[in-house]
C-alpha cells in the first residue's frame, strides 16, 4: 500500500480550538477528570497581572476546579470569543453562577492557550471578577498613574 508512512504509537495532532471546546463543556458538565485530561503533565500557568497566581502541573489544575466546582454548583463557563494561529487559542470567557453562600460569580476575560499534542500546554490567564462598582474611567485612570486628581478636562470647540 502506497501512502503516508503510520508510526505506531503516534498521537495525531489534535486541532487545538476542539480542545478549548473539549475544556468548555468539563466545565459546564462538572466533570473534573475530563476537565484534567485536557491538560498536559507538565501545564504551565502564566498570570501576568498577578504573578503570584502563576502555577505549573495538573495537580493544581485538579485542586483548582475541585475547589471552583464546589463554591459555585452551578458555574457555566460561555467561550464568547476565539480566534486561532497554529497551535495557539485566544479565548475570551464569560464565568457565572451563585456561590454557595448566594452571592453571584461573575468572572470575564480573556485566556492565551497553548495545545500541543491535544494537551493544553501552557495559558496566559487574564480572567477576573467582574467589578459593578467603583471608579469610572478618570477614576480609573487617576489610581493607575497616581496623580491624586481625577480633573475631566474637556475639549475645546
Amino acid at each position: 500500500m502506497k501512502g503516508r508512512p503510520v508510526t505506531v504509537n503516534q498521537r495525531p495532532a489534535a486541532d487545538p480550538l476542539a480542545v478549548i471546546r473539549r475544556l468548555t463543556g468539563s466545565v459546564n458538565n462538572h466533570d473534573l477528570d475530563e476537565l484534567v485530561s485536557c491538560f498536559a503533565p507538565h501545564y504551565v500557568n502564566v498570570t501576568p497581572a498577578h504573578p503570584e497566581r502563576s502555577f505549573s502541573g495538573r495537580s493544581q489544575v485538579r485542586m483548582n476546579w475541585e475547589r471552583i466546582f464546589a463554591a459555585v454548583p452551578d458555574l457555566c463557563a460561555e467561550l464568547l470569543r476565539t480566534a486561532v494561529d497554529d497551535q495557539v487559542v485566544w479565548t475570551e470567557w464569560e464565568h457565572r453562577g451563585t456561590r454557595t453562600d448566594g452571592s453571584a460569580h461573575l468572572l470575564r476575560g480573556i485566556v492565551i492557550f497553548t495545545v500541543t499534542d491535544g494537551a493544553i500546554t501552557q495559558a496566559r490567564f487574564y480572567l477576573e471578577p467582574v467589578e459593578h462598582s467603583g471608579p469610572d474611567a478618570d477614576g480609573a485612570v487617576t489610581t493607575l498613574i497616581g496623580t491624586g486628581t481625577s480633573e475631566n478636562p474637556k475639549e475645546e470647540s
